[in-house]
Parts: C-alpha cells; structure tokens; sequence
C-alpha cells in the first residue's frame, strides 16, 4: 500500500522488538535516516518489553507478534496496562511475516493501534510510525476482514451489536470506520462536521466498550454488522 508522506512535527521515540537482531537493525537504519524518528530502545523478547518500556519511555513500540519465549500478544497486554492518566501507554504496531497470522488478529484485540508485514516498503514503516504516534490507528479494512475471516468465518448469527443500542447516525459512522474512512471523510461523506463526528466516534467506541477505532472494526466485522464477503 502507498501512503502520502507526512511531515514530523516532532521526536517521534520508537522502541523495537523482535527476536532478529538482523531485523531489528534494519529498522533502526530506516527509522533513524529518517527526521523526527528516534530510536530509544529495543528488545528481543516479549519478555524484555515492560522493562525497556519503562525505561525509555517511547511513543511508539514495534511489535513483532511471534516471539519464543513471551509473544507480542502478552508483550502488547503489557504495554497497553502500563498507562496511567498522566502518562498513556506508547501505541503498539505489530509486525508480522504473515498476512493471515492469527497473532495479528490477537494483537489487535489486545490493544495494539495496527499492524505492517515485514516486507513492508522502508517509506510504508515509516509513515505508519508517524500514523500511530498521532494518535490514529493504521487500518487496512480489507486486510482486517480477511483476518476475521480466516480466525472465525461464521458470522451466520447476524449482527450481534444490536444489544449496544448504536443509534442510526452511530452506525452508519461505525459502517464508514469499517471502510477505512477518516473522520473528515466521514464528515464529508455525512455533511456533519468534524467535531460532531469525533463525538459520533467516540459514543461508538464507548457503546462497544472498545480502546480505539482498530479494535471498532474488528468488532464489526467479528460481529456480522459489517458482511465479511462482498
């Protein structure tokens, strides 16, 4: 996938795990050519991540998901938890080999923001670095659904968001989420403005009882409230 590029607008801290010391250094190459990317820390175990995190203190973690001692999954359960009002948790961003990797799928249930495949172009880390240190997620709706497809395929049961009472407006913001969609393209797409749709996104994460807008359109999809097949 392409991404337009984006100006820093300041120090980005990432923090790197993964047990290849090879892969971790070719990301520390494309991440530190780069301006405003720091790399601070780094880690070859799940098991490490608390402490590094702890220490260094980054805005964002790339996450390798498979790991042989402590996977990403627990390490992300662990990153997500380390928040506090005062100092949130740095956002997760998995890396994987595998597009259909049920870690991934685990991941984003855990808490983490998106995910990359490892033979992502440098450009691609790049800017999903930045994505999610704005605070956005890195959602690919399609891979997203193949993902929930290949985990768990029967959505037969039909939608089962219904008991959240999503008003019409929710859903039909939740529906454009699904879709990748930002929330100025939602509000484009809506005539609504920007702020009224945050608020409509916001009412939609609370109603699912989910962290961010990632984990949204994974319940959609594992739900049967956006089809899986189209």
């Amino acid at each position: 996938m392409t991404f337009p590029s984006a100006a820093p607008d300041a120090v980005v801290r990432v923090v790197l795990v993964d047990d290849e010391p090879l892969v971790r250094a070719g990301l520390r190459v494309i991440l530190e050519a780069e301006p405003g990317l720091e790399v601070v820390g780094e880690a070859g175990d799940g098991s490490e991540v608390p402490q590094v995190v702890a220490q260094a203190r980054p805005d964002v973690v790339l996450m390798d998901v498979r790991m042989p001692r402590v996977d990403g999954i627990a390490a992300t359960r662990a990153v997500v938890a380390s928040g506090r009002p005062h100092a949130p948790a740095p956002r997760v961003l998995v890396l994987t080999t595998f597009e259909n990797d049920d870690y991934v799928l685990d991941a984003l249930h855990s808490g983490a923001q998106g995910f990359l495949l490892k033979r992502a172009r440098p450009e691609d880390v790049v800017h999903a670095v930045r994505v999610v240190a704005q605070g956005d997620s890195l959602l690919f709706p399609d891979a997203v659904r193949r993902l929930v497809a290949a985990h768990d395929p029967d959505t037969s049961q039909g939608d089962r968001l219904q008991p959240v009472g999503l008003t019409e407006r929710e859903a039909e913001v939740l529906r454009l989420v699904a879709a990748g969609m930002s929330n100025a393209e939602i509000a484009g797409e809506l005539y609504l403005g920007v702020e009224t749709v945050r608020t409509h996104v916001g009412n939609v994460l609370a109603k699912l009882d989910v962290r961010d807008r990632t984990q949204a359109v994974v319940r959609a999809y594992e739900s049967g409230f956006v089809p899986l097949r189209r």
